[in-house]
């Protein structure tokens, strides 16, 4: 694939862009040598946490929850490589992920930044703290895919099921039409999921897919050091009662946080109950 190919510009809905202008966010821009990265960053003076988000979830997506930790740290929100704005790739393997994670680190000079990630993200956040523990002053996961992985079993949710959600998204979506699938959703977080899910590339989310699959998370997380919080849905088939049961067991330093009547979408799913946790959290580690 020729570099013109991957740097192409990816068609976003005017729509969607126009939800940019009503965010306390700044939107930045990182070379990394071989992309560009977009990330939003909301700016102050506090301690900065990066946030990565899910395999579909370009980075609006997290700003409810971004939007309400603002007395606490300085959120930057990454749009992961083939979503959102920033550029498609070649390849879409854990280690890019943490290799764009540490550009956006070392390219906005943020000093020992928290690392936020939720599913996908939440699986680079930890291998990035247990390659680079010295940079960081705390993980904090959020239902990271557990229950898959080699000899472990498939990902809950098929590839035909992803690609079947970006079909629907490119013919055209609108709340109602995902109201269907995440009934208890705020209207708001279903709007913006209707007019961004289109960003998201084929390939990104077919190899991201492959790795929830032929990843280990196991591999890597018994090295996450503390502090690591690891936050996960009551109802999530990503985190069962064992896969928990063998995370607390392999890393013993690491505090979990379960949060009720939320499935894998945590923040989706039970947004006051998750954001009440996550700011306990932060308030504890004195982020002020």
């Amino acid at each position: 694939m020729s570099a013109d190919k991957v740097r192409r510009p990816r068609a976003v809905l005017q729509t969607a862009l126009a939800d940019l202008a009503s965010l306390r966010a700044t939107s930045r821009w990182i070379d990394t040598g071989t992309l560009r990265l977009h990330v939003l960053d909301y700016g102050g003076n506090k301690p900065p946490m990066v946030m990565l988000p899910g395999i579909t979830s370009p980075a609006i997506t997290l700003d409810f929850v971004a939007s309400e930790l603002l007395d606490l740290v300085r959120p930057v929100v990454v749009d992961m490589r083939g979503r959102g704005l920033s550029d498609s790739a070649e390849s879409y393997s854990l280690k890019d992920y943490v290799d764009d994670t540490r550009a956006v680190i070392d390219s906005l000079h943020l000093e020992s930044p928290i690392l936020f990630g939720h599913s996908m993200g939440a699986r680079v956040a930890g291998l990035a703290a247990s390659l680079d523990a010295e940079k960081l002053a705390g993980t904090i996961l959020v239902d990271p895919p557990m229950t898959s992985g080699p000899g472990r079993g498939p990902y809950p949710v098929t590839l035909h099921d992803f690609e079947d959600q970006l079909a629907a998204a490119r013919r055209g979506l609108d709340p109602a039409d995902m109201a269907r699938t995440w009934p208890t959703w705020p209207p708001r977080e279903l709007g913006l999921r209707a007019r961004w899910l289109s960003s998201c590339v084929d390939e990104a989310i077919a190899r991201t897919h492959e790795g929830f699959e032929s990843d280990d998370f196991f591999d890597f997380w018994p090295g996450v050091p503390a502090p690591t919080v690891l936050i996960y849905g009551a109802d999530s088939p990503m985190a069962s009662g064992q896969s928990i049961e063998e995370a607390t067991l392999s890393n013993p330093k690491a505090r979990f946080v379960k949060v009720p009547e939320a499935g894998h979408m945590v923040f989706w799913d039970a947004p006051e109950r998750a954001l009440s946790a996550l700011r306990s959290i932060l308030t504890d580690w004195d982020t002020k």
